[in-house]
């Protein structure tokens, strides 16, 4: 293995280096579907590509080679999409939704309330969230997650009860039915909202996640200041938890290297004599820091297909860096609009930098 990946480096010196962000090429057909040999010997035998055998392996590749590209930058990023009818908000570590994580965090509200299956034509990219360290983004993922289930199994009162503006939203159009409806809600301003309307109120979480990720981030930076990331000393552990953190330590070293060589391997399947491909991570997310103690004062990205959405957090760490996602007509999350090249369009405060398109700064 070393003495073939030696000599495919001997072969493409001089070669050009390209750089694939991983996040990016786990939709690719290439990587759903890697590259193998007509004839590889597969369970026993020679398959040919025509195979069922052939087939299914080739598919459970393609499972283990998206796993290796996502254990790269495993927490490092969130990415948050949102239904265009329901307006329900779902979380994501992967760049791509994932059927099976996008219904696990959907929650019954009653009939038609979760889908069958998942529709990735009703689901829209919303922002996108880019830590400097994995253990802070994993912590923000599970928070995000958690508030989320909390607010639709318990949520506020004032959510779910009837307004004068929730009223002249619900209130119809056709002259027929407008004195019918009114004749109904006369007096129902501040009760409860009927069981199909609660269950729209609850589903709504476009506005409710951005004031949760605000949260999150600033709940964090306390997290971090009292310790939070830092190593178990001795005393905390027993001589049992210690044995079982270092053969945890010694599987995980195992399953690292493992999918590093998957990768690698990978590399060298799409090198050519004049072009090297290398897998890392993406200049547009925020610049990885070296392993260490974590700081309150680390930055945290965030990119929205609509900068405006914003506003709805009350207010934000001056840590968070604000950006704009690319435009695209796929349902895969973009990366960092390029217009701007990769910088963010306001920082802290929302006052707009200087750029090629905008010549006066102005308060946002």
């Amino acid at each position: 293995m070393a003495s073939q990946q030696s000599v495919h480096k001997a072969t493409l010196k001089g070669s050009i280096e390209k750089f694939l962000d991983p996040t990016k090429i786990g939709t690719w057909n290439i990587v759903r579907r890697p590259p193998i040999e007509n004839g590889a010997v597969i369970q026993g035998k020679p398959r040919q590509q025509g195979s069922n055998a052939f087939k299914t392996h080739q598919q459970k590749e393609g499972t283990r080679l998206r796993k290796a590209l996502n254990a790269i930058t495993h927490g490092k990023n969130i990415f948050v999409y949102h239904n265009i009818r329901t307006n329900q908000v779902v979380y994501s570590l992967t760049r791509y939704l994932e059927k099976n994580n996008v219904l696990r965090q959907l929650v019954y509200h009653g009939k038609k309330t979760v889908p069958a299956t998942l529709r990735k034509d009703m689901w829209v990219p919303y922002f996108s969230v880019h830590f400097t360290d994995f253990r802070v983004g994993l912590r923000a993922y599970q928070l995000l997650r958690e508030f989320s289930i909390q607010r639709q199994l318990d949520p506020p009162r004032e959510m779910i009860t009837m307004t004068e503006e929730w009223l002249d939203q619900k209130r119809p159009r056709d002259p027929n039915e407008v004195e019918k409806f009114d004749e109904e809600y006369a007096d129902k301003v501040g009760w409860i909202m009927k069981k199909k309307d609660r269950a729209r109120a609850v589903m709504d979480q476009k506005a409710t996640s951005v004031a949760d990720i605000s949260a999150v981030l600033a709940i964090q930076e306390q997290e971090i200041k009292d310790g939070f990331g830092g190593e178990y000393s001795r005393g905390y552990l027993s001589r049992t938890a210690r044995r079982r953190r270092r053969e945890a330590w010694k599987k995980n070293a195992a399953k690292s290297e493992e999918q590093a060589n998957r990768v690698a391997e990978f590399e060298g399947a799409l090198s050519t004599d004049q072009v090297t491909y290398k897998i890392q991570e993406s200049d547009a997310a925020v610049t990885t820091k070296e392993k260490g103690t974590l700081s309150p004062e680390d930055p945290v990205k965030i990119l929205w297909t609509d900068v405006h959405n914003a506003r709805y957090a009350e207010s934000w760490p001056a840590r968070v860096l604000h950006g704009e996602l690319e435009l695209t007509r796929d349902h895969v999350m973009p990366g960092a609009k390029p217009a701007y090249d990769t910088e963010v369009l306001a920082d802290k405060v929302f006052k707009e930098k200087k750029t090629e398109t905008a010549a006066e700064p102005a308060t946002a």
